[in-house]
């Protein structure tokens, strides 16, 4: 295992390298490339395999110097104290708050991947080779089976790594749709999905690069029993070369088009300008929607059900740029645990700001979302938006009703009496909305894994409802389309053991020239229907708007 500083302060001295054999000749910079917002675009026109979980310094707490409002201050959603940062999801909040620097410290990027496995239609995949029949239980033996055989250390806890340890140095980044999750519940669907994407994807990589957002710091981790570290620093250094050469000639056209700019006609600027409409389509109309809570209600009132998650799903056809989109949807909605998964037929962009679990150590920690409220026009309306929500008896009902829900799904797999509710009402704050959050932790009982814990868990209860099993056969009847990725999860499966994993929310699926947007709400016997189909307008917005920019 070899993990090396490869930009940031004190870059290129000895004891910032770890490494298994003796070996000094590792030491290089690629300081052309700061952060991995530039290395993923790089390595994606170099059409290198690689998968990006895109994130940043998320804190739950903002004063009334850090409003940030969509309509009025578009450029400046993403601050860090680091103006070039703004390709991160990156949160603002008082100083008085900022000890929490854990949510978002961390952008991964793993490339060259060398062990890819799929559920996709209820086969087994390895590489692209069909193994056979697999369900969701099936494909979760097998990967715990792998992750069990190749476990390894992170050498960065143990060595003298004056940083403090990196999330991952070695293991896959992951992907499990919603479907994966129903099937693992034994729950029938009457939806089918379009397409052959796969129900779950895994794939290990060889080479990680991971940016730590506090100090900007990039660190390259790869397993050099798999392949040549000689190799990789050899291919970086041949797209930092590429790169600088393209910014050169970029510029050079630049001062070229300014001597020339009075030849210019303005019709590209009018079309350029020209207003033009999204072409989305709902598969709910906004009667249909709130008929369907009004049917959840009548469940509620039977006692069936205590809270639910109701979803639809916008379809946008756009020739839009998928890359592109993620990248404007991270600079105008910044968020913790961000993503650009690749899945072959297509590819997920996602903003998410909801934590499905974390395991490090042993340590379990979930952190639900419950109520929702828009940013206001003004920090006065602002204010008042978050208030209201701080304050909702209704939204904090809804809270502790999953909240309930977690606990119980943790101590299933924790020690006895570690599960505790670490926090309860805090309101998290994001360019579109407003948030109520709660965090649950708890101590993993020996023996168990990661595998464990999503068999546990999945899928997250804040987007299923209570009691889990009844909520997601009632949505399954009431909902109009299978979710698909849509509630699913992505996040890092550490070698180590370690993971983190977030609930894909505030995404797209890009495939076949459409985005696909699932949006969707908490719903109790006190919702207002009309309410409740605009608050999934809402939460829409910031990808919506992505797509637009995107387009122009």
């Amino acid at each position: 295992m070899i993990v090396k500083k490869i930009s940031g302060r004190d870059c290129g001295k000895e004891q910032n390298t770890i490494v298994n054999e003796e070996r000094e000749d590792f030491i290089f910079q690629l300081s052309a490339f700061a952060s991995l917002s530039q290395w993923h675009s790089r390595l994606r026109k170099e059409q290198v395999p690689c998968d990006f979980l895109a994130s940043g310094i998320q804190n739950v707490e903002e004063d009334e110097k850090t409003v940030i409002n969509l309509n009025t201050e578009k450029e400046n959603l993403a601050i860090t104290g680091r103006p070039e940062s703004t390709h991160v999801g990156v949160h603002v909040r008082s100083e008085k708050e900022k000890g929490n620097l854990e949510l978002g410290q961390y952008s991964i990027l793993g490339a060259w991947p060398y062990k890819i496995f799929e559920k996709r239609a209820g086969r087994f995949w390895e590489n692209g080779e069909e193994k056979g029949e697999a369900s969701s239980e099936v494909f979760l033996q097998q990967l715990g089976k792998y992750l069990r055989k190749h476990k390894r250390e992170n050498p960065t806890k143990f060595k003298d790594w004056k940083w403090g340890y990196l999330p991952i140095t070695a293991g896959a980044v992951a992907y499990f749709s919603y479907d994966f999750g129903r099937e693992l519940e034994e729950i029938q669907s009457q939806h089918t999905m379009e397409g052959a994407l796969p129900d779950a994807r895994v794939v290990f990589y060889d080479l990680f690069l991971v940016e730590e957002h506090v100090t900007g710091d990039v660190f390259l981790c790869t397993e050099e029993k798999l392949h040549k570290w000689d190799w990789y620093v050899h291919k970086l250094e041949e797209m930092q070369k590429k790169e600088r050469k393209q910014l050169a000639f970029q510029k050079k056209v630049g001062e070229a088009k300014a001597l020339f700019a009075d030849f210019y006609t303005s019709d590209k600027k009018k079309e350029q300008l020209a207003p033009f409409a999204l072409r989305m389509v709902s598969d709910f109309q906004p009667e249909e929607y709130q008929q369907a809570i009004l049917d959840l209600q009548a469940y509620m009132g039977a006692g069936d059900i205590y809270v639910a998650n109701m979803t639809r799903r916008i379809r946008i056809d756009s020739p839009a740029e998928p890359l592109k989109v993620f990248q404007q949807l991270q600079k105008n909605n910044p968020s913790p645990f961000g993503a650009y998964i690749d899945l072959g037929d297509g590819q997920l962009l996602c903003a998410s700001p909801e934590r499905f679990m974390q395991l490090r150590d042993g340590q379990i920690k979930t952190r639900p979302i419950k109520g929702t409220r828009k940013r206001g026009a003004t920090p006065e309306e602002d204010q008042r938006l978050r208030r209201e929500l701080a304050n909702s008896e209704k939204d904090k009902n809804e809270l502790l009703m999953i909240v309930d829900l977690e606990r119980n799904d943790l101590n299933r797999i924790c020690k006895a009496g570690s599960v505790k509710v670490q926090e309860l009402y805090v309101v998290e704050t994001y360019a579109t909305v407003f948030q109520l959050v709660a965090e649950i932790v708890g101590e993993l009982r020996e023996n168990l894994d990661v595998t464990d814990v999503i068999r546990c868990g999945f899928p997250g209860g804040s987007i299923t409802g209570a009691p889990k099993i009844r909520c997601m056969e009632i949505m399954d009847a009431l909902e109009h389309s299978a979710r698909g990725a849509y509630t699913g999860t992505i996040g890092y499966l550490a070698l180590d053991g370690d993971c983190d994993l977030n609930i894909i929310i505030r995404t797209a699926l890009h495939r076949n020239g459409s985005y696909h947007i699932g949006v969707g709400g908490g719903i109790t016997v006190e919702s207002d229907p009309v309410f409740e189909y605009e608050e999934t307008c809402q939460k829409a917005k910031a990808v919506v708007a992505a797509i637009w920019e995107a387009e122009k």
